[in-house]
C-alpha cells in the first residue's frame, strides 16, 4: 500500500495539479487538507473518473479533509475530532480502509500567537492526542496522517531564527506533538531520513522554493501494529514545482500488508474508544514497549 497526506490548498483551485499527480503516482491512499470548498463543490465526479472513491467534509474558504482510495471506497468512522461538541471546522476524518484505520487530519495553523488562535491550536492537539492513545491501544493497524502545522526540530526548517515568532515552532507546538510521539507512534519521514533536511512546504514569498527554503510539518504517524510494515517513505518534491502549485508538497509512505492484522470489518464497524483505558492490557502495554521497526539508518 502506497499511502500519501496532501494539503491542495485549494482543491477547485489545485484538481488539476491534484489530478496529475495522482496519475503520475497512483497512491492507493491519500488524505487531502485545506479542500477550500463546501461539500457540493468537492471534485467527487472527477476524481471518481480517474478511479478514487472518496468521502470528505468541507467548508467555505478554509479548512476542509478527504480521504480518497483507489480502485475502492473508505468506509467512514467518524467526522470529527471527539471532546467540543461546538466545534465546527473541518480538520479530521477517520476511516477503514483495507484493514488500516486512517485518520486524516489538518491541525490548526495557530497563528498569530500568542491569542485565541494559537489557544485553539493547543486545546485541538490536546482533543487529538487524547483520541489517539485510545487509537493507539485499539490493536488495529493506525495511521496518523496530514498537516500537523508544527515544525517538530529546528533541523525540519531551513532557519530556524526566521520562523521565531511563528505558532509552527513554539515550545508549546513543539511539546504537544512530541507527547503525541510518546504515545509510541512512529514518525516516517524522519525514521526513514534521519540526518538529511527533508521539507514538505515551502511559502510562496521570498523565492523560498527555487532555493529550497522550507518546513517539515506534513507528517504520517503508525502505531506499533503498523510500524513494522513500513518500506519507504518520501515527499513528492516535483509537485511543488508545478504551475499553479500548493505550497505543501505530498508526503508518502510505502506498507508491506502481508504481517498487519487485516481488521477491516471490525474498524469499520466499532467505535474506537476515544480515550486510553486506565489500565491497558498486558498486549497493549507490551505493544507501546515495542522497538521501532528498525534503527536509524546512518546517511554518509
Amino acid at each position: 500500500m502506497k499511502l500519501a497526506t496532501f494539503n491542495v490548498n485549494g482543491i477547485r483551485t489545485r484538481l488539476p495539479n491534484l489530478l496529475h499527480w495522482l496519475a503520475r503516482e497512483s497512491p492507493d491512499v491519500v488524505c487531502l487538507q485545506e479542500l477550500k470548498a463546501l461539500d457540493g463543490a468537492f471534485p467527487e465526479a472527477e476524481l471518481r473518473q480517474a478511479g478514487y472513491g472518496a468521502i470528505w467534509k468541507g467548508q467555505r474558504s478554509w479548512n476542509g479533509v478527504a480521504i480518497l482510495v483507489k480502485d475502492g471506497e473508505p468506509v467512514e468512522i467518524r467526522r470529527e475530532l471527539p471532546g467540543d461538541p461546538a466545534d465546527e471546522q473541518s480538520r479530521y476524518l477517520e476511516a477503514a480502509v483495507n484493514g488500516v484505520i486512517v485518520c486524516c487530519l489538518y491541525l490548526p495553523n495557530g497563528n498569530p500567537q500568542p491569542g485565541p488562535k494559537f489557544d485553539y491550536k493547543l486545546a485541538w492537539f490536546e482533543r487529538f492526542t487524547a483520541h489517539t492513545q485510545g487509537l493507539y491501544q485499539s490493536g488495529h493497524p493506525v495511521v496518523l496522517a496530514g498537516d500537523f502545522n508544527v515544525i517538530p526540530t529546528d533541523a525540519d526548517v531551513y532557519n530556524p531564527k526566521s520562523w521565531q515568532k511563528d505558532a509552527l515552532i513554539q515550545p508549546e507546538s513543539r511539546d504537544a506533538y512530541q507527547r503525541l510521539l510518546s504515545q509510541g507512534w512512529l514518525d516516517c519521514l524522519r525514521h526513514e531520513h534521519p540526518h538529511e533536511p527533508i521539507y514538505t512546504f515551502w511559502d510562496y514569498f521570498r523565492q523560498h522554493w527555487p532555493q529550497n527554503k522550507g518546513l517539515r510539518i506534513d507528517h504520517i504517524l503508525l502505531n506499533a501494529e503498523l510500524a513494522p510494515q513500513l518500506e519507504a517513505a518520501g515527499v513528492h518534491n516535483w509537485v511543488r514545482g508545478e504551475e499553479h502549485a500548493s505550497d505543501h508538497a505530498p508526503t508518502w509512505i510505502e506498507l508491506s500488508l502481508t504481517g498487519a492484522k487485516r481488521s477491516a470489518a471490525a474498524a469499520a464497524t466499532r467505535r474506537i474508544p476515544t480515550e486510553a483505558p486506565a489500565d491497558p492490557p498486558p498486549a497493549a502495554a507490551a505493544r507501546k514497549k515495542r522497538a521501532p521497526a528498525k534503527p536509524p539508518r546512518s546517511k554518509s
